[in-house]
């Protein structure tokens, strides 16, 4: 489960940005995590309720912000959100995605 070692890069970024503001609590932590972005949500909330324990996010809720696969079609350029990065375009038919979001992986914000 890789999601544990991303969410223990995520406190140890929280707690560190927390300190060096001199902030002694943290109460969320906002993520924005892509569709595509090959974590599962779930399982990302158990690792959190794990790592916290005994740190300076140990009350910190976990705010997760899913962002929606989005791809252009290389062939006829038409941008659509599939259910899957393979899925044929909408408007030809074909399967030649570009990856236009949907992979992301990143803190939006740290609330104190």
């Amino acid at each position: 489960m890789h999601e544990f070692s991303i969410i223990q890069n995520i406190i140890d970024i929280a707690s560190e940005t927390a300190r060096a503001n001199n902030i002694s609590q943290v109460s969320a932590v906002e993520v924005e995590v892509g569709k595509a972005a090959g974590v599962i949500r779930e399982a990302m909330e158990f690792a959190w309720e794990a790592a916290v324990k005994e740190t300076i996010l140990s009350s910190a809720v976990l705010k997760i912000t899913e962002k929606a696969l989005v791809v252009k079609c290389m062939t006829c350029e038409k941008h659509y959100e599939p259910c899957d990065i393979y899925d044929p375009c909408p408007g030809c038919g074909e399967i030649n995605p570009e990856l236009i979001s949907g992979k992301e992986l990143r803190i939006v914000a740290i609330e104190v």
